[in-house]
């Protein structure tokens, strides 16, 4: 393994540390408040989502995918179902909270803690929700760019 990927490789390891570091950090208050919570899944997919292709559109030079052009066809073609299931996962947590409420998940807590707890995990929803679909609408753009100036240019 030569220096390049060696370094490629810590930095890429690196990352996704930093990325469970933030999932956890996040998901702690959830977890901590002993709720009943059904979106545990759909809430990792949005920040690993967002964390992981927002690191992709501003450091893709640092990544093993900066320099697989076969890859960045493959990723550019994954986004258009990613894009359709994450909106769709947006829709059905708010329809949830415009049905059921979140109040029923956090029914167990006083009344302060409960309050509290409806507003961190709606926003922390959309926050990670909304920014999964930005930047999962803005990566094909950035690949095609990296496509077209490795072809071109030589360059990420």
């Amino acid at each position: 393994m030569n220096k390049q990927t060696s370094l490629t490789l810590r930095l890429e390891l690196i990352w996704w540390l930093v990325t469970i570091v933030i999932l956890a950090a996040v998901l702690f208050p959830i977890y901590n408040s002993n709720a009943n919570y059904p979106f545990w899944i759909i809430n990792i997919v949005f920040i690993v989502t967002f964390i992981t292709l927002a690191r992709y559109l501003f450091l893709l030079k640092h990544t093993f995918l900066g320099r697989l052009q076969w890859a960045k066809v493959i990723v550019l073609f994954l986004c258009i179902p990613l894009i359709i299931f994450l909106i769709r996962e947006i829709h059905s947590f708010r329809v949830y909270i415009d049905e059921v409420g979140l109040d029923d998940i956090f029914a167990h807590l006083t009344l302060k803690n409960q309050v509290a707890m409806v507003n961190y995990v709606r926003s922390e929803m959309l926050l990670f929700g909304v920014g999964a679909v930005v930047t999962t609408i803005l990566i094909p753009f950035r690949m095609l760019i990296s496509f077209w100036r490795t072809y071109n240019k030589g360059t990420i």
